[in-house]
């Protein structure tokens, strides 16, 4: 299993001086979605620049105009792009039509879809790299939610998976257990006080 590392940073500044720090621990480099927006595609480059041996992943979550913007990030750097579960099969289509051209991927970010486990299986046959079992900031701090239902619908789904939304030293054995692909962590390596020892023991608790 990868380990995946979620910048939710502002800055590409900060985006470099994070990623500098966790390298040695992740295998794939998230900027997530308000770095993207707060600061553009430059922000991409630059972290790929930074790190060529490294899996550069752009959060774009497009809902539309899917082969476009695919194709600005993959010429930006990016490696692996997202689209939203949410949007049209010809939006997703389009986008790994983008991908295949310059051998690059899409993970398909299933944030928002109620049944994550059919809607996988969808568009992993339209030629997802993986899909991404996902629960947003918001969905996380809702009444009711658990870490659980990502797993239950990912080992259902029964097609390469990621989970992102709550993986932590605690949580990260049974992503492992349930069979994704790649573990997805944001806060628990951001948030902490040293990234990189937080990365490390991240990484040496995946068997």
């Amino acid at each position: 299993m990868k380990l995946q590392v979620a910048m939710d940073v502002l800055t590409t500044d900060d985006a470099l001086a994070l990623a500098g720090k966790v390298a040695p621990y992740v295998d794939i480099i998230e900027l997530g979605t308000p770095l993207i927006k707060s600061e553009g595609l430059a922000a991409v480059t630059a972290v790929k620049n930074a790190h060529p041996d490294k899996i550069v992943f752009a959060d774009l979550k497009t809902a539309d105009a899917g082969a476009l913007e695919a194709d600005i990030a993959f010429k930006a750097g990016a490696d692996l792009v997202t689209v939203l579960g949410t949007a049209g099969d010809s939006t997703i289509i389009g986008a790994i039509k983008a991908a295949k051209a310059h051998a690059k991927g899409v993970v398909v970010d299933l944030i928002g879809v109620k049944d994550k486990a059919a809607r996988a299986r969808e568009v992993s046959a339209l030629g997802a790299e993986f899909v991404e079992m996902h629960a947003g900031l918001d969905e996380q701090a809702e009444a009711g939610f658990t870490f659980q239902t990502l797993l239950d619908e990912g080992e259902k789904a029964q097609v390469p998976f990621s989970v992102a939304g709550g993986i932590n030293v605690g949580t990260i054995t049974a992503v492992q257990r349930a069979g994704a692909t790649v573990a997805v962590a944001g806060g628990a390596i951001y948030g902490a006080d040293d990234p990189a020892v937080a990365a490390k023991a991240l990484r040496d608790a995946i068997v």
